[in-house]
């Protein structure tokens, strides 16, 4: 796993105006903790954190502070702006050498599903794994081969296995799928009349009312 550098600024004021501020002037508020650390509120520059947000990779974050140690660190939870999508707040986990962490890992699929080429559509369900492994072995992403998939495969969690790795999602979801494409066939009227093997008759006019009496009835009188 590829390490990054991360300084940051030790946030005394935690007030919801000071946030606002920090983000008009091109920083963004976020908070550091870990289980042999009192959690730290921090502040980086847009411009850094935007990188290691906006990616198809895990990185492993060496966390600079003045007057602190540097922490070994991942991205934990991130929170956007509903309307432009930019970052409002980050949370990063510290990891400590030796312990398991939990996080969240995208997935990269690889090859051409033999299924696509016989007219399948291939679905991804899941784009990220929550996975449990020691921060030596953090992957930046794990790899899936879909090119022996067929019309109508799928892999489900309890196919896969990663080396010093576990995936903590449920084991008979589903990762990625070829499907049948679907066909929808329209039935017009005449087409309806020939699989059903009837033909519409003309409708029979509605007596609304009598007219005249015809001579016939009037001599029955």
């Amino acid at each position: 796993m590829e390490k990054v550098t991360l300084e940051a600024v030790e946030r005394k004021n935690i007030s919801k105006h000071n946030r606002k501020s920090l983000r008009n002037s091109g920083r963004v508020p976020g908070i550091f903790y870990s289980k042999h650390v009192k959690p730290i509120s921090i502040d980086v520059q847009q411009k850094l954190i935007n990188p290691l947000v906006f990616t198809a990779k895990t990185n492993l974050i060496a966390l600079k502070l003045e007057n602190h140690d540097e922490y070994e660190c991942v991205i934990k939870d991130i929170q956007f702006d509903p309307v432009t999508d930019e970052i409002l707040h980050f949370d990063l986990l510290g990891v400590t050498r030796g312990e398991k962490i939990e996080l969240e890992v995208p997935l990269q699929l690889l090859g051409n599903a033999v299924g696509v080429r016989e007219g399948g559509i291939l679905q991804q369900n899941l784009h990220k794994f929550d996975i449990e492994c020691l921060p030596n072995d953090i992957p930046q992403f794990l790899n899936i081969d879909v090119s022996e998939l067929k019309l109508g495969d799928a892999i489900h969690v309890s196919d896969l296995s990663f080396e010093n790795i576990t995936i903590l999602n449920p084991k008979d979801t589903v990762v990625v799928a070829v499907n049948h494409p679907k066909v929808e066939v329209e039935v017009t009227a005449e087409e309806g009349a020939e699989i059903t093997g009837e033909e519409e008759e003309p409708a029979e006019p509605e007596v609304i009312g009598k007219g005249k009496e015809s001579d016939e009835e009037k001599n029955k009188e």
